[in-house]
């Protein structure tokens, strides 16, 4: 008796996990990037399938008026037909016989306007471009107190 509710509560947490949807969590100013990469795969006639965010790997925000925005996440293709857009977009079911597009978007915000070009990369294998990638945000972001120039006084 305790194996099927057991097997109950399994199964319901999956259908609780298979629900969420992580676009939905994230908030707006990351939709952006992950909406940049989706549209520049779209607009590629190289890439076949229609993909949606699968997992956020990691996510940086810095600055206060001037907002500095990183973020790591891989898309998963899905069996929906390329170009599909809207609230459907959202509910393709994922592929499993697909690898996943590893993508970083890094950017900077001012009153939610993004200044200047958006850095967006997606690609299949991320381990031969992920030393660009790191350095290419780098030379992006935002670094508390580096306008201002601190000198100590001098002894004599």
């Amino acid at each position: 008796m305790a194996t099927v509710a057991q097997l109950l509560l399994f199964s319901a947490l999956l259908y609780v996990a298979a629900a969420q949807n992580p676009y939905n969590d994230l908030p707006v100013g990351y939709r952006r990037g992950v909406d940049l990469a989706l549209e520049k795969l779209n607009s590629d006639t190289a890439v076949p399938h229609h993909y949606r965010l699968f997992r956020t790997v990691e996510k940086l925000r810095s600055g206060q008026g001037l907002k500095y925005l990183y973020h790591h996440f891989r898309l998963k293709p899905t069996r929906c037909a390329k170009g599909t857009t809207g609230t459907n977009a959202q509910r393709c079911p994922f592929r499993n016989d697909r690898p996943l597009m590893d993508c970083v978007t890094c950017y900077k915000t001012s009153s939610d306007q993004i200044e200047p070009e958006p850095y967006v990369n997606c690609i299949q294998k991320p381990r031969e471009i992920k030393s660009a990638r790191i350095d290419h945000c780098k030379k992006m972001a935002y670094v508390p107190g580096a306008s201002l120039l601190v000198m100590s006084p001098r002894r004599t």
